[in-house]
């Protein structure tokens, strides 16, 4: 456990074999310009920004708020969020106009963060333009914390070409950039993006078993010599955390052994499994890019969210991205009444009442996944608030509706305060074609990392943090 000048350090870990497990900032924490500072900057929590992406645009009729300001009502594709409404903020009229040259659903994801130019190829000379503002974070304030960003999926990256529109598949598994040509990869599998925030390289080498036991038990003896050196509070805050960390264990551990009894319940479907997997290793040249893929859609997407969580929770990073699904991803949503079919497919609606209400429902889903995640950051205690109040979610379509691949008027949420930086519970519509990097502009100066520019931005966007701010137009 590591220590400054007599007393627990504020970059608290435990260490135990192959495990680095970093903790919540408790009360016992105190940097030194916080003690002649006094409780309140000691209390001052870090921003940390998250953006999640919804493949395939939404239903346009189900979609928009009505009212402006703080005086709207949620849609029915909104309505999951009705606890969460003094949360977020909903924007109208919102336009990434790099994205409108080129046809089809990839040049509307690639570019989505970057607000830039995207080339089209069919082979791997990928060039999306810029930077995207998560990866402009991350290579700003990435050194304070264990990882810079965190990048999450839960689909395997699509490969080939799509020959309807010329453009490599590549282009649509990705949001994040490191620079105008290097899509940052992501990580599909919970295993191993729980191992990426708790686990050191060590206990992933050749003959170890790091799957075996809790990284709690792993750093058991660290944990009972800090119960012991603080108070009550920081006690029930460490118990609270454990508990949580346990928790996305068990639902890993439960979710890989039910597979693990299918896969041997049926001697010739476990041969097809292993001629497969065969296939695929030979085909990524990389066993570690596998997904044990969960036969539960949600319950994969939620832990997911939840490593995202931990991973906020414990500064372990700041900024993370997380893609429900590839651009085109053709997810077969049957596993909600009323469904039948693949999300692209009846994302191309033609206007037809059947498909649109499904589609209605599959975005509706979306949108209750990103208030899950919401209401546990929600109940998370941070500084002098809470979790959420010290964060920036952005949820986020890069087209408006998938039958016309319109990236004018995008469906963009972004929920809570940015330690103080923004006003919630509102719904914003600005004047048409209003760039969406001007909104990216305002989130990078709450990150602590301003530009004078981003994208094809004209500014930040207003109204941010003005709680009497109702928008430029009426909302439509």
């Amino acid at each position: 456990m590591e220590r400054e000048a007599g007393r627990i350090s504020r970059r608290t870990v435990l260490r135990g074999l192959g495990v680095t497990m970093c903790l919540p900032v408790l009360e016992a924490v105190q940097p030194r310009v916080a003690l002649a500072a006094g409780k309140a900057a000691a209390s001052k929590s870090p921003v940390r920004m998250a953006v999640l992406y919804m493949p395939n645009g939404v239903n346009p009729r189900a979609w928009t708020p009505t009212g402006a300001g703080s005086e709207f009502e949620l849609s029915p594709i909104l309505s999951p969020l009705a606890s969460l409404k003094s949360e977020i903020l909903v924007f109208g009229e919102l336009m990434n106009k790099e994205s409108i040259e080129g046809d089809g659903h990839y040049v509307k994801v690639a570019p989505f963060l970057t607000g830039t130019h995207v080339t089209k190829t069919t082979g791997s000379d990928l060039r999306c333009g810029g930077v995207s503002m998560d990866q402009v974070v991350a290579q700003r304030i990435g050194n304070l914390t264990p990882l810079p960003s965190l990048e999450l999926s839960i689909e395997p990256v699509t490969m080939g070409v799509d020959t309807n529109v010329g453009f490599t598949r590549l282009y649509g598994s990705h949001i994040s950039w490191s620079n105008p040509t290097t899509p940052v990869t992501r990580e599909i599998n919970p295993q191993l993006a729980f191992d990426r925030l708790f686990r050191s390289g060590a206990a992933r080498g050749k003959g170890a078993s790091p799957h075996d036991r809790s990284v709690l038990d792993a750093v058991l003896e660290d944990a009972q010599r800090l119960r012991g050196q603080v108070g009550k509070a920081d006690r029930l805050k460490l118990e609270e955390y454990f508990e949580s960390v346990r928790s996305v264990e068990k639902r890993i551990a439960f979710d890989a052994a039910r597979r693990a009894a299918e896969y041997d319940g049926d001697p010739l479907a476990r041969k097809e499994v292993e001629k497969l997997g065969g296939r695929i290793t030979d085909y990524y040249k990389d066993p570690a890019r596998l997904s044990e893929r969960s036969i539960d859609h949600t319950e994969q997407v939620r832990l997911m969210l939840d490593i995202m969580v931990l991973a906020f929770w414990t500064d372990t990073t700041r900024v993370a991205t997380f893609m429900f699904g590839n651009e085109v991803s053709g997810k077969n949503f049957a596993f909600l009444p009323g469904i039948s079919g693949g999300h692209h497919q009846i994302s191309h609606h033609e206007n037809d009442p059947a498909k649109l209400e499904e589609y209605k429902k599959i975005n509706t889903w979306h949108v209750a996944q990103y208030a899950y995640m919401l209401e546990k950051m929600k109940n998370i205690k941070d500084g002098d608030g809470t979790l959420l109040d010290n964060s920036m979610v952005l949820f986020a379509s890069g087209m408006k509706d998938g039958n016309a691949h319109s990236p004018q008027n995008l469906p963009i949420v972004l929920a809570g305060r940015a330690g103080g930086g923004l006003a919630t519970g509102r719904n914003l519509a600005y004047a048409k074609k209003t760039p969406l990097c001007n909104l990216y502009q305002g989130m990078l100066a709450r990150m602590g990392t301003p530009v004078p520019g981003f994208g094809d931005s004209t500014g930040e966007l207003p109204g941010l943090s003005d709680p009497s701010f109702k928008g430029v137009t009426p909302a439509s």
